[in-house]
């Protein structure tokens, strides 16, 4: 059932060690109640908190979705994650606090006219009979707040509009307005899934020779001035404006710029072993 209680495992979460990570004090950000505005304040904090990175994918090793394997490597550990992880842990969050949360299957059409399989995962809540797309997960391109999951809808979060367009068989599309015109982010059906359904999506993203996450480091964070990602050993930066710069990150300067840009802290085996596989040399 849609938004069945204890589907996310909300009540085995430490929520004060959460609301620290992504610096939420209830005399700012207010009460937790299951509403609109603290929906809309916890997900811009988690993604302002939290970058999307998929460096133990790069490193080989396991992607446990468990809550406590969740709650130790993006909350404990201080690292970020990719849509399963994150998208997870938001899930138990607002579950906790009482949210009716679903989760969702995506195509990404950020990437042309090519036909990837249903990889990503997001989050439908509903609040008071409406409901609202909610993605903490995908990256330098995705929302900073929840999106209003009707046709048209349509939202400016500080200077970045992302909105609603329904299609046929019930398919609703994510889209972000950029200065040539609207473009597609991802394509989702109405149907549920649960978190079993994430941990399948997990296994091939995180082992399938055709995944794009394999053998390459991947670090994005969606910024409100600008919104910055590593591919690779290509860091890019886009503005509200459109306005974007590129520049090519050494091995030498990986671990720094992954702390400095995105926030993300590595042990001295991680850093080995993401050197090593770095494509741009010392």
């Amino acid at each position: 059932m849609e938004g069945e209680s204890g589907l996310w495992s909300g009540d085995e979460l430490d929520l004060d060690a959460y609301l620290a990570r992504i610096g939420w004090q209830a005399g700012r950000g207010g009460e937790l109640a299951p509403d609109l505005g603290t929906l809309r304040g916890l997900h811009r904090a988690h993604v302002r908190a939290v970058p999307f990175e998929n460096l133990d994918v790069a490193l080989g090793k396991p992607v446990p979705l468990d809550l406590k394997s969740l709650q130790d490597k993006l909350v404990g550990r201080r690292r970020g994650g990719y849509c399963y992880e994150q998208n997870s842990l938001f899930a138990a969050v607002l579950e906790r606090i009482g949210f009716t949360v679903a989760g969702r299957g995506a195509r990404n059409r950020s990437r042309g006219a090519t036909l990837p399989p249903v990889t990503h995962a997001l989050l439908v809540v509903t609040i008071d009979g409406e409901q609202w797309l909610c993605d903490v997960g995908f990256g330098w391109q995705g929302p900073l707040e929840p999106v209003p999951l009707r046709d048209g809808g349509r939202v400016e979060q500080s200077g970045w509009t992302f909105g609603i367009k329904a299609e046929g068989e019930g398919i609703h599309v994510l889209r972000s307005l950029r200065p040539q015109g609207w473009a597609d982010l991802y394509a989702f059906a109405p149907q549920t899934l649960y978190p079993g359904d994430f941990t399948v999506m997990n296994h091939y993203s995180s082992s399938h020779p055709q995944s794009r996450f394999l053998g390459q480091v991947v670090a994005q964070r969606p910024g409100e001035d600008a919104r910055r990602a590593l591919v690779r050993e290509t860091l890019s930066v886009v503005r509200p404006d459109g306005t974007a710069e590129e520049r090519v990150v050494a091995a030498r300067e990986l671990i720094a710029t992954l702390r400095s840009e995105f926030g993300i802290e590595l042990d001295e085996e991680e850093r080995t072993g993401l050197e090593r596989m770095h494509p741009a040399g010392v």
